[in-house]
């Protein structure tokens, strides 16, 4: 490797060349950087050729669902993964996978007909589609074919037999963020939820880890509109004496919104300790590190640095930040490269994808639990008013004490 590489390269090489590292099977040594992959590849173990967009020459076909002509986010949603992918392929060249993006237009339709092509020529794995209709629709199609999919989302209930969902679980977030308050020593929670899906999914995971750790709960209120959030953190404050710890899980708007309305009614980080979710920490976003209203909280997330190293790659590839979950794409890439690279030509079984030592990938340490969801190690963060700093680091991996 050239000495002339920047610093900024080095470092994520350091996070990503021996991304799937399985405790078991040793290392898996993927080739140093290059170029990027040929324009017209060939094509694969004498396969029909692939009709979609191709990236890498190798001999294992590698399929990839994304919403690339789908409209308004799902577009950009699919432009910022495929770009993200042939960012891995570029880092890693030579690895022996040939990677096909698909479009799925963002549809249940659409997804179908992209998985109906890659099965026919010859993925051995499918990585994608981004929404949760999609998965729906393409899962039956992997499971009769017999090939393994791994998804980009976070409803749990779409996992298993052979579905995989790599994504930022919500019930991760307060798992981890409750056993912290926890381990602080606070016993008794209250949560501020949105009322909506996500919101049910928080306080089910919620009223699980609490009472996992011997807390109790003390108060669930879930909110609608401007008007009902004011009403609900009203009544949160008037409960203020029969909780130490309160969980504010939602997108800096609203968690902004609800800062002052609590404090009108007696709730602040000096007087309780408040739990956030991941979507605290989006990098793209920092006004809920830089509130001072919020000062004092605490949040779970990835480990920052490897997002941070990544997006300023991506940012010279492409001209623009990627969005927060764009590492899921460019760490599925890595991990079917890695893979392939390891185990030849039976990589993606049961066995290996399900691997309970887990991988490392951008945002750290993560695995495939028994049921097919992702489960990962995160950090704790503080909100300083002026950023963020690590309460506690994340473990380096599932063994227990690191």
């Amino acid at each position: 490797m050239s000495r002339a590489i920047p610093a900024m390269l080095r470092k994520v090489q350091a996070l990503v060349v021996l991304f799937a590292t399985l405790a078991v099977a040793g290392c898996i040594s993927l080739p140093g950087r290059g170029n990027a992959p040929p324009a017209s590849p060939p094509v694969p173990g004498g396969a029909a050729a692939a009709s979609g967009q191709v990236f890498g020459g190798g001999e294992v076909r590698v399929a990839m669902l994304l919403p690339t002509s789908g409209s308004g986010n799902a577009g950009t949603t699919g432009q910022a993964f495929r770009n993200a992918a042939e960012l891995a392929m570029r880092d890693f060249p030579n690895t022996g996978i040939e990677l096909v993006i698909y479009d799925t237009s963002g549809t249940p339709t659409g997804a179908q007909a992209a998985a109906g092509r890659a099965l026919g020529e010859g993925a051995e794995i499918i990585l994608g589609p981004v929404f949760a209709t999609e998965v729906a629709a393409v899962a039956p199609q992997a499971r009769q074919a017999g090939v393994p999919m791994v998804a980009f989302s976070s409803d749990s209930s779409l996992a298993g037999s052979g579905v995989y969902l790599l994504s930022f679980p919500p019930a991760d977030d307060v798992n981890r963020i409750v056993t912290y308050a926890a381990q602080k020593g606070r016993r008794s929670f209250a949560a501020l939820l949105p009322a909506n899906a996500y919101g049910a999914v928080v306080e089910a995971a919620f009223r699980e880890a609490v009472a996992r750790t011997g807390g109790r709960v003390a108060l669930i209120e879930s909110y609608g509109d401007t008007a009902d959030m004011q009403a609900k953190a009203a009544a949160v404050g008037a409960a203020g004496s029969t909780f130490d710890a309160l969980l504010v899980p939602d997108v800096p708007d609203r968690v902004l919104a609800l800062a002052p309305m609590l404090a009108s009614a007696g709730v602040t980080p000096a007087s309780k300790m408040f739990l956030g979710s991941g979507q605290w920490g989006d990098p793209n976003d920092p006004r809920v590190p830089n509130s001072a209203a919020l000062a004092g909280a605490v949040f779970p997330a990835p480990v920052m640095q490897g997002y941070e190293a990544f997006a300023q790659r991506y940012r010279t590839a492409y001209g623009s930040a990627p969005p927060r979950n764009t590492t899921l794409a460019y760490d599925a890439t890595v991990l079917a490269a890695g893979l392939v690279r390891q185990f030849g030509d039976d990589p993606f079984t049961t066995a290996i994808i399900g691997n309970p030592n887990g991988f490392s990938g951008i945002d750290g340490v993560f695995r495939f639990g028994p049921s097919g969801t992702t489960e990962r190690r995160l950090a704790v963060y503080e909100v300083t008013g002026s950023g963020t700093r690590v309460a506690e680091p994340a473990a380096r991996s599932f063994a227990s004490g690191s």
